[in-house]
């Protein structure tokens, strides 16, 4: 099985290749692969797209790789080879971002991606919410997915980011994070999946959260 890490110069392409190495420890045949060649996206089995940086700079970023855009709309739509979008690559999924400016997405999962706003607070008192929303946070399942076998009830996972998914369907939000408000953390529909945390980061857990994808048969 080949899983290509898509590069187009925005993503923690060396952290998650490192990470998925120590997943697929217990899986056998397994070949990840880096790279912006269409026809290694094409012969995947599996594709995951990591981003880092602003929404209409990863969009401009993928954009600008001839043929990108085309292979992973035949391997992951058309093929419907498992796909797993993480942080921005997540956000990519969406119809429209608005980060600098209105920026046209995949359109894989209606919605868009709008600035996390700190909204109400729970007592008058309590400091506002920083924003980027940076560091450890529990997710909370909206219902049972593979992805989450083994993953124990802490779900402690690691988030970097200062804009948030709206989802236009809730049957594509598999699960949220309170950030003193329910902000998206796991989008899924069909054989996509996108994570707004980096499990390349989050340590053992986000290690098994890895593994089960690479294990994952949508």
């Amino acid at each position: 099985m080949q899983v290509v890490i898509v590069d187009f110069g925005s993503g923690n392409l060396k952290s998650l290749y490192t990470s998925l190495g120590k997943a697929k420890e217990d899986l056998k045949n397994i070949n990840i692969v880096v790279s912006n060649d269409s026809n290694d996206v094409k012969k995947s089995d599996k594709v995951i797209l990591p981003g880092v940086g602003t929404y209409s700079d990863c969009k401009k970023g993928l954009e600008s790789v001839k043929g990108l855009r085309d292979a992973l709309e035949e391997t992951v739509r058309r093929k419907s080879r498992p796909f797993l979008g993480i942080c921005v690559g997540m956000q990519l999924m969406s119809t429209v971002g608005l980060e600098n400016g209105k920026t046209n997405g995949l359109n894989w999962i209606p919605g868009q991606v709008v600035p996390i706003e700190p909204g109400l607070m729970k007592h008058e008192t309590l400091a506002k919410p920083k924003i980027p929303h940076m560091g450890w946070n529990q997710i909370c399942p909206n219902k049972s997915h593979f992805l989450f076998d083994g993953i124990t009830n802490e779900r402690y996972f690691y988030f970097v980011h200062s804009f948030h998914f709206l989802c236009d369907f809730e049957d594509n939000v598999l699960a949220t994070v309170d950030y003193h408000q329910s902000l998206v953390a796991i989008v899924e529909k069909e054989n996509m999946l996108g994570t707004q945390f980096h499990p390349e980061k989050s340590q053992l857990l986000g290690l098994k959260f890895l593994s089960n994808f690479l294990k994952w048969k949508p």
